[in-house]
């Protein structure tokens, strides 16, 4: 088996060794990852400039992009190697509710789905004195379920693991997307100038209480694996806009005007 290993803490983070160890044991590792600290980069795809490859040991190469841009480059023909599943991680840091969004480890997996290969993102939820060996263990079992079952389509697996020994876990719980709910996050600065400036980030945004969310089986001990679909479409929301009545004739025409700027 072949397997497609990126991050977005970038090619020197020591999650993404665990991750590539881990998983050599299932069959040959493949290492494509950004040359530095790509968190929060999202979905972003480099479009406006060349992107740099860098060959750092035989199946390991560095990118000077996002997470994508990584596993798009990989599947996509700059490997010559077919790859049977995509695992993007361990990233230092939880990947859960809303965050999932911002999230370059998620994003990686979410293009590797995109381009029809199955796919997992790995998570500790842990900021500091990070224990790897429960997700080492996880990205193994998971990986091999994934080759067992398979996928269903248009599906990734995002996997958030508790910082704890292997012996704490409390099991595993199939989960749902949780919900933040973010206070005041804008932090504003005056440098010695006097001009302003902003750091996003300010108070720990609290949780939406729900027992099935991925932040509940974390908090209770438990690995969560969440299952996230490509197709965002809220179908409960198609069917109460097909009852709006849209105007659209009665919408006035803006062509032919001039507009007069000053």
């Amino acid at each position: 088996m072949n397997i497609l290993i990126s991050n977005d803490d970038g090619i020197h983070a020591r999650g993404l060794r665990v991750l590539a160890d881990a998983l050599s044991s299932l069959g040959e590792v493949w290492v494509v990852a950004p040359d530095r600290e790509r968190s929060a980069s999202s979905h972003a795809l480099t479009l406006n400039r060349p992107l740099r490859v860098t060959k750092v040991a035989p199946t390991w190469f560095t990118v000077d992009g996002t997470p994508t841009d990584c596993v798009a480059l990989a599947l996509m023909g700059m490997i010559k190697q077919k790859f049977d599943l995509v695992a993007s991680g361990i990233n230092i840091g939880g990947n859960m509710g809303d965050d999932v969004t911002y999230s370059g480890t998620v994003s990686a997996a979410f293009e590797a789905t995109l381009l029809g290969y199955p796919a997992f993102a790995l998570s500790v939820v842990a900021q500091r004195r990070v224990n790897f060996t429960a997700a080492g263990r996880v990205a193994v079992m998971v990986a091999e379920l994934i080759t067992q079952h398979g996928l269903p389509r248009n599906t990734m697996l995002n996997v958030n693991v508790p910082n704890c020994r292997p012996s704490a876990i409390k099991g595993v719980a199939i989960t749902q997307q949780g919900r933040r709910r973010y206070g005041d996050i804008i932090v504003r600065k005056v440098d010695p100038r006097g001009k302003a400036y902003y750091w996003i980030g300010g108070k720990e945004p609290t949780w939406e209480p729900s027992e099935e969310s991925d932040y509940a089986a974390v908090t209770a001990g438990s690995i969560s694996i969440t299952p996230l679909h490509i197709d965002l479409t809220n179908s409960r929301a198609v069917k109460e806009l097909q009852r709006w009545k849209f105007p659209w004739n009665h919408i006035p025409s803006t062509a032919g005007r001039r507009h007069v700027t000053a």
